[in-house]
């Protein structure tokens, strides 16, 4: 019989037991950006991932609804052109007016500089309250906390993969929202 071989631990077991390893795939790190079990770099691309699912939602959100025909009362520009008169999708990038494109990327810009970050060094990584908005949250108890996050982690995941089909399907010409 072949000699038994002795398991091998790997740094990755480092991060095993973090928020987002769950079953039944556990820790995922196909690249192996975090092989090397630097929590530092973890906690960077922890960062990323729940800042762009927060986005990925918001984006997802956003594409249903202009995909619905909703859209703001009023004028775009001086010149004109009513919300209306925008389309939804990847159309609506060159049907923007210039300016409009200008203020659009100053004010992800402000909010990437400004707001969308960790000021006072939170209670986890992504905690962009600040020691100003609170809706409730320290009156949770840990476990409470910590699903909590698991939830939001596991909805981002899912908005990025689902902000991705709907920009895909958008470029295949096949709608994914019903009757169109």
């Amino acid at each position: 019989a072949p000699a038994k071989q002795a398991a091998k631990t790997t740094s990755l077991a480092a991060f095993e037991d973090e928020l987002g390893a769950q079953p039944p795939i556990g820790f995922f790190d196909p690249l192996g950006l975090v092989a090397d079990g630097n929590e530092n770099n973890f906690n960077r691309l922890r960062y990323v991932e729940i800042k762009h699912g927060r986005i990925a939602m918001l984006a997802v959100v956003g594409y249903l609804v202009e995909e619905a025909g909703i859209r703001l009362p009023g004028n775009i520009a001086l010149d004109g052109t009513k919300f209306a008169d925008i389309p939804s999708g990847f159309a609506a990038v060159s049907a923007l007016p210039g300016a409009g494109l200008l203020q659009l990327f100053a004010f992800i810009g402000f909010l990437e500089i400004f707001v969308m970050k960790d000021i006072t060094g939170g209670e986890f990584v992504g905690d962009f309250r600040n020691g100003f908005i609170d809706y409730g949250w320290d009156s949770f108890d840990e476990e409470t906390k910590f699903e909590k996050r698991a939830i939001e982690l596991n909805q981002g995941r899912a908005a990025m993969m689902g902000i991705l089909a709907l920009m895909v399907h958008e470029k295949l010409g096949v709608s994914l929202i019903p009757g169109q």
